[in-house]
């Protein structure tokens, strides 16, 4: 629905107590349906409305425990980019910035994707080295990067510390397209687009087991709202998939971890785009409202609780501090939590479990948000198509049996550096 000024200028004066839904709050069918996608973030939404938009399957239910992208989806640092190495994550993250570049005139809502770039600073030769290696990969794929100097640097971000820094600025490797995106507007878009192509979105809803049959196939969903019926049952949980893929009698190739993330009060514009810290983990953006919002590293114990511990704020913020002294004069408006799930070699699984009918999206480590897009494109064609999509072929459920690994960590900031 499109309002015009003089509209949301009542809705402003009348305490928006006129706006209607952006979707349906469906209740389950007792029919049951083609196919049924547990997790209500982003992915799952994704995955959702590419069923319907890109293969023309709408019998669709999306279950969530919650509420709409009441989990981690809303407790990310939004940073979207596709500055990978490898060919396994390159490919498909490029495919994620291309979707993003289309989004919001694909689904006709304002997810405020803003392309104002990603710096990765560098802070030694062996990095300059590591950096060359990255862009030329990124080139060879077709991917947009540049090898800066440390005076380009400077003009670009001219607070940084580059006289008394402990760990010197030397360059760094500049992706113009890559940026941030709202995150919480990401996943209303994408349910109320797949709302309107005939998605049940089913909220408040929680899995609580697995309907299967002779074989031990699952047919279906035991929930807080009753047994729901389909075809084929997706996972797309984030952090929770351990704790969902035990009901199926699964033990997945993952930990979880609470990932923290900060935001301070709200200043004027300074930080042009993203930007990282090479000497360590530490990354920092500013939002349309002014607020920096920056993160780190995971906590480095196992934990499905959505907060975080002392040392890490400790030391996320002696990574800022060591970047950009400034940031100390600035007040900490609030930290989060989100519950990362990290596979061992820090790229994700798309793909059939082996359990007949049940199928994984999973394990996105830092790179979940970013992947939005692409991830929700391939698990629907997946859950179409029984196929891995070409893209995401290289997330097969059995790598780490095989010996198949994308060993990049996919750590954002840090990863970077290997």
């Amino acid at each position: 629905m499109r309002y015009s000024v003089f509209s949301l200028a009542r809705q402003a004066l009348g305490g928006h107590k006129g706006w209607g839904p952006a979707w349906r709050d469906a209740a389950p069918k007792a029919a049951g349906y083609d196919v049924i996608i547990v997790g209500g973030g982003g992915h799952g939404l994704a995955a959702a409305y590419y069923l319907a938009k890109v293969h023309g399957i709408a019998n669709v239910a999306l279950l969530e425990r919650g509420w709409i992208g009441g989990g981690s989806a809303g407790r990310n640092t939004t940073i979207i980019r596709s500055n990978y190495l490898l060919p396994g994550n390159e490919g498909f993250y490029e495919w994620s910035m291309k979707l993003w570049e289309g989004l919001e005139q694909e689904f006709n809502y304002n997810a405020m994707v803003s392309q104002r770039g990603v710096l990765n600073l560098i802070h030694s030769d062996a990095q300059r080295d590591a950096y060359a290696r990255r862009g030329n990969a990124m080139r060879m794929h077709g991917v947009d990067c540049e090898l800066l100097g440390v005076d380009a640097v400077r003009k670009m971000a001219p607070f940084l510390d580059y006289e008394q820094a402990r760990f010197p600025i030397q360059g760094g490797l500049h992706q113009a397209r890559g940026g941030t995106a709202r995150h919480d507007a990401v996943n209303w878009g994408y349910a109320r687009a797949a709302s309107a192509l005939g998605v049940d979105i089913i909220q408040n809803c929680e899995v609580t087991g697995f309907l299967t049959d002779n074989a031990g196939a699952v047919t279906g969903v035991e929930t807080t709202r009753g047994a729901i019926r389909a075809g084929k049952v997706g996972m797309a949980v984030a952090g929770r998939s351990s704790q969902l893929a035990a009901k199926a009698g699964l033990r997945l190739p993952i930990e979880s971890h609470a990932l923290q993330a900060f935001v301070s009060e709200g200043l004027k514009p300074l930080i042009p785009g993203v930007i990282t810290f090479g000497a360590g983990h530490f990354y920092v953006s500013q939002s349309d409202k002014g607020g920096l919002v920056f993160g780190g590293d995971i906590d480095g114990y196992n934990s499905y609780a959505s907060r975080g511990n002392l040392p890490v704020i400790e030391d996320v913020c002696e990574g800022g501090m060591a970047l950009m002294p400034m940031i100390g004069r600035a007040r900490l408006l609030r930290a989060w939590g989100g519950i990362m799930d990290m596979t061992m070699d820090g790229s994700p699984i798309i793909d059939h479990t082996p359990v007949p009918g049940l199928y994984l999206n999973a394990g996105w480590c830092y790179g979940g948000f970013k992947a939005t897009p692409a991830s929700g494109w391939c698990f629907a064609h997946l859950l179409a198509t029984d196929r891995p999509h070409e893209t995401a072929k290289a997330y097969r459920y059995d790598r780490f049996a095989t010996g198949h690994l994308l060993d990049e960590k996919g750590m954002g900031a840090q990863a970077n550096l290997h």
